[in-house]
């Protein structure tokens, strides 16, 4: 037996426990047999992916690592081992528990590689400033869509955190635009170049025993070659030939199920036990104009909701979904959590009930926040503005997320205390909505203009969240019953995207990356965590949000404003989210030459002529600098991530989308700017 052959029976004795294909076969004693050594190469740790690039997992999302399960929605199963999984600086690995409950991975997570010397430039590979560039025929990148043979747009960049030609730089692919729940994906790599113009050495012994067809004796590996073959045959349908292959793999994409399955069932458990009523709530405090000002409130009420709770313990920081050892995760109730709101009555509703906006706070803030912005703007736009914490990631949060960080076995904390916070929202909405909640309350009632008393909330509802607000309320929005309308300040998706590219990650990242400090195992976390992440933020829900709505849920009218060159939330995320929803984007979005893009906003069309009544998204112009095109932050410029929130024209185009369902025009035409002051 060559040394290339007992070096593979090696690689597939620790490997094949996570195989998704079939059971071990015999070799095709057809083929011609493997040749060569494997001086070379690094074999990997235990359950590793057969072709790894630098780390046990890579490349990364793949097949590999999953298990045929028929009562699933993709009909796999994740199936990583804790051997498989990064370990931190005290030697403990991930627990891969939690993410075993997934029948797939993320639709809009980063896939990611490793190849020692790649260049981007010289490779050609399709950058961020010309996605265009993803669906050439002959992109040496390429990513297509298995179920129907589309090619997905996407781009490609070096991880800009780690040394540039160094064995830790990841290469990153994103999605441009979400991929389909459920659908099986192929990613391709070939023809790939150093900086020098020089060709990339071949690809590894096991994939070059697939792509050559070259006959091993180790059944593993066998045991793979009718799914390589799979790969080869969509590939090859594509226009890319197998002769020309770096690497090939496949991953599916989770169910549209087993991403929103929780919630639905946590949503329509907790509506049925109201009977069709409102929630219990109980007021703590009623103050009128509290800060003795000429401010834009009238009053501000504080209470409790009573809520029934999905979560273990009384739901206090640090708990998660009450789903136990459930291999899907639907958690059952576990009794009733008593939700702190509040909400701001403007001075508007003097003359009579006015419509109410749920507002979703900023990152780790409170629903305390929500009583600025009743402030600023409530009267301006003559709306109610209620809020409650989004738990998970509030203010109260913070503790566990930093405990959280040293081990991410835990990082099911975020996403399921989120999940919780979705019910609160809602019943926060059903208890403003009802005649029988806040509106029969005398907190919630003011005089008119002949002295009687008369409810301030009327049955009209929608949400407004800004930043983090943006970024989970469109999640929110998905799976809300009781409104249709909802605006999304400079929001995003994608965290695994968002927080490397962010100003606000600079104080966690030494907590995210000191117990890990392999710049490869960074981007793999971020990957990893996206994965659960999904099941609370816009990344899991965005395929559902305007269109293929989910279960007894109405689609959404969605208005997105970014800020360009945002410090916080990167432009590109924004742009993501648009063309995942299908929002129009107001035209001319940016005076020429301040994008960076060969086709600025390339696959969003535009809104023309306004007004218009679809979902939009509009870019406003303060002066920043073009954010880099690194997956840094950009700190040039002023940060204008908290403009335009009192600037009465954004001010105006909101309260007409909101009450009438229409963009207008509050720019004359021009691209929207405004010049911040001092």
């Amino acid at each position: 037996m060559s040394p290339l052959v007992v070096a593979l029976l090696a690689v597939a004795l620790i490997a094949g426990a996570c195989s998704s294909s079939s059971p071990s076969a015999a070799p095709d004693t057809t083929l011609p047999p493997l040749q060569g050594s494997l001086s070379d190469v690094t074999l990997g740790g235990t359950d590793c992916e057969f072709f790894s690039q630098g780390n046990c997992l890579f490349p990364f999302p793949s097949n590999h690592f999953t298990r045929e399960d028929p009562s699933t929605g993709t009909g796999l199963r994740v199936a990583f081992t804790r051997d498989a999984m990064p370990v931190n600086v005290d030697g403990v690995r991930i627990d891969p528990t939690e993410w075993n409950r997934n029948d797939g991975f993320s639709p809009g997570g980063p896939i990611i590689a490793q190849v020692t010397g790649l260049d981007l430039a010289a490779t050609n590979a399709p950058p961020i400033t010309d996605i265009a560039r993803s669906l050439d025929a002959d992109s040496p990148i390429v990513v297509i869509d298995a179920d129907t043979g589309e090619r997905r747009p996407f781009f490609a960049e070096l991880d800009g955190h780690a040394a540039a030609d160094s064995p830790q730089q990841a290469l990153l692919i994103h999605p441009a635009v979400n991929l389909t729940d459920g659908h099986r994906y192929v990613v391709a790599l070939r023809n790939l170049k150093r900086a020098d113009g020089s060709a990339i050495d071949g690809p590894s012994p096991a994939f070059h025993a697939y792509r050559d067809r070259l006959q091993t004796d180790v059944p593993a590996v066998e045991a793979r070659r009718r799914a390589m073959e799979s790969i080869f045959a969509t590939l090859q349908a594509a226009g890319v030939d197998r002769g020309d292959l770096y690497v090939a793999w496949d991953f599916t994409v989770a169910s549209t199920a087993n991403l929103t399955a929780r919630v639905l069932a946590m949503r329509d458990d907790a509506f049925a036990s109201l009977n069709a009523k409102a929630p219990t709530f109980t007021i703590t405090s009623s103050e009128d104009n509290p800060d003795r000002s000429a401010s834009g409130w009238r009053r501000v009420v504080k209470g409790t909701l009573d809520v029934p709770s999905y979560l273990t313990g009384t739901g206090e920081p640090g708990t998660v979904l009450n789903n136990g050892a459930d291999p899907n995760g639907i958690p059952t109730r576990n009794g009733t959590m008593a939700v702190p709101f509040t909400c701001v009555i403007p001075r508007s509703a003097t003359a009579g009930a006015e419509p109410t906006v749920l507002y979703g706070h900023g990152l780790l803030g409170s629903q305390e926040e929500g009583e600025g912005v009743g402030k600023e703007v409530g009267d301006q736009l003559k709306v109610n503005v209620c809020a409650v914490d989004w738990i998970g990631m509030a203010g109260s949060d913070t503790g566990p997320i930093v405990t959280m960080l040293k081990d991410l076995s835990g990082f099911r904390v975020i996403p399921d205390r989120l999940q919780q916070s979705f019910i609160n929202f809602l019943f926060l909405g059903r208890a403003a909505k009802s005649p029988d909640g806040f509106a029969s309350n005398l907190a919630f009632q003011t005089s008119d203009a002949t002295g009687q008393l008369t409810p301030a909330m009327n049955d009209e509802l929608a949400y407004v969240g800004n930043s983090q607000g943006g970024i989970f309320g469109g999640s929110l929005s998905a799976v809300a019953q009781d409104w249709t309308r909802s605006f999304l300040g400079v929001p995003g998706m994608s965290y695994a995207t968002l927080l490397n590219r962010s100003v606000d990650f600079d104080e966690f990242d030494p907590i995210f990356t000191g117990p890990y400090p392999d710049k490869l195992v960074n981007q793999l976390n971020l990957g990893l965590m996206q994965m659960l992440w999904d099941r609370g933020e816009n990344d899991g829900y965005a395929n559902h949000l305007t269109t293929d709505p989910l279960p007894d849920t109405p689609t959404k009218q969605v208005l997105l404003f970014a800020a360009f060159g945002d410090h916080q939330v990167a432009n590109v995320t924004t742009d993501v989210l648009a063309r995942t929803i299908g929002a129009k984007i107001r035209q001319p979005a940016l005076a020429d030459g301040r994008s960076t893009d060969v086709t600025p906003f390339w696959g969003i069309d535009a809104t023309d002529p306004l007004p218009f009544d679809g979902s939009a998204y509009v870019m406003w112009d303060f002066a920043t600098p073009a954010p880099p095109l690194a997956n840094t932050p950009n700190r040039a410029g002023k940060d204008p991530h908290g403009m335009g929130r009192d600037d009465p024209a954004v001010l105006h185009m909101v309260d007409t989308f909101l009450r009438q369902g229409e963009l207008i025009d509050v720019c004359d035409g021009a691209p929207c700017a405004s010049t911040p002051s001092d």
